[in-house]
């Protein structure tokens, strides 16, 4: 017997995760939403912007201040936005094609803070947490809820690097430092042999430095996994540095929260992300 929504549901599994984990774009860029720090329709109105720029991916969360419902509203708001322009695209007998989605991901700071709205999550495990809650605790008690919603979720090792900030705090981070060449190297290998999908390398939200791109290049040389890479990114000559050592995605959060215009912001991303691929060209 055929199971028509099962079938599509799995194809639409199958195109959110290759969309995320392709290799085939170059480095592109995501930006963080902290639902914390700021309303749902601020929220969506600079996802717009982003989007707009040039950004690929919309992360929400990463604050332990957000809540179920603040999360979820949020959620709901970006892609609600997102769909009307979208579906305004497809009115223009100009166009081409359908633009591509752009996919909503939880980053969640733990199982109090999901949306059954999203389209997929970074499962993430803190790998260097010295709290065994990070490490697995807060993913088994999350797990019924993704499930049961459907969301997509893209197993990913997250390890956080001085200086580490908030996030390294809450965490309870053994922080690598950045001549710890080795030490980010012994976990990218033991990322992917967990068979995640994705490794990310965090400075930490607002960090005063970002992570050395040394880390960045020996972990990309240890592992075959998307490599992530945020915290303290201001600028695209920094995001360049990232691309340079092999980030596929970089992440930032901060910066969008410095405009409250829009229409300025997405004057500040394009501009930051074309000199974040600018060596290519």
């Amino acid at each position: 017997m055929l199971n028509l929504r099962g079938d599509l549901m799995r194809t639409t599994d199958i195109a959110t995760t290759e969309h995320i984990c392709s290799e085939a774009y170059g480095t592109r860029h995501a930006i963080l939403i902290d639902p914390a720090d700021q309303s749902p329709d601020v929220a969506a109105k600079r996802c717009l912007a982003a989007v707009a720029a040039g950004s690929s991916m919309v992360l929400v969360g990463g604050s332990s201040d957000t809540d179920m419902e603040n999360v979820h509203e949020t959620v709901v708001a970006i892609q609600e936005a997102l769909e009307l322009v979208t579906w305004a695209s497809t009115q223009d007998a100009g166009a081409d094609k359908e633009p591509p989605k752009v996919p909503v991901v939880l980053f969640p700071q733990g199982a109090a803070a999901l949306s059954p709205a999203a389209d997929a999550i970074t499962f993430m495990m803190l790998m260097n947490s010295t709290n065994p809650r990070f490490l697995i605790e807060e993913q088994v008690a999350g797990a019924p809820f993704i499930a049961k919603a459907g969301i997509v979720p893209i197993p990913m090792g997250y390890v956080i690097c001085s200086p580490g900030g908030k996030a390294g705090e809450v965490g309870q981070a053994n922080l690598i430092q950045p001549t710890e060449v080795e030490r980010v190297s012994a976990y990218a290998m033991t990322a992917q042999a967990y068979g995640f999908k994705m490794f990310y390398l965090e400075a930490g939200s607002g960090a005063q430095t970002p992570v050395n791109p040394e880390l960045i290049r020996v972990a990309r040389n240890s592992c075959d996994l998307t490599l992530v890479v945020g915290g303290g990114i201001r600028d695209g000559a920094t995001a360049r540095k990232a691309a340079e050592a092999g980030a596929d995605w970089v992440i930032t959060g901060n910066l969008s929260e410095g405009f409250e215009d829009v229409s300025e912001l997405q004057r500040a991303l394009t501009d930051f992300i074309d000199e974040m691929n600018s060596h290519l060209y």
